[in-house]
């Protein structure tokens, strides 16, 4: 049985869920959603079958694990800034 854990993900971690009881893992997007995550999961062999063909898809916060953690450094580099301020 999934046991999911109680961290919140941050954007660039590695999750993973149940869904359809197919265990999915994918990569956590920036997004302003407060009770829930968006992920990425087009790395999924046959995602196209498990989310409708989109490769993207919405999980609350109760229902996944992080698998992986991306260090705060990496987080930042992704993100650029405007020369112009």
């Amino acid at each position: 049985m999934f046991k999911p854990d109680s961290k919140k993900a941050k954007p660039g971690d590695i999750i993973e869920f149940e869904q359809d009881g197919v265990l999915v893992k994918g990569n956590v997007l920036p997004s302003k959603t407060k009770n829930s995550i968006v992920v990425d999961i087009s790395a999924m062999e046959n995602y196209e079958n498990l989310n409708y063909g989109f490769p993207n898809t919405v999980v609350n916060h109760k229902k996944y694990r992080i698998v992986e953690e991306t260090s705060d450094k990496k987080r930042n580099a992704g993100n650029l800034r405007s020369v112009f301020g």
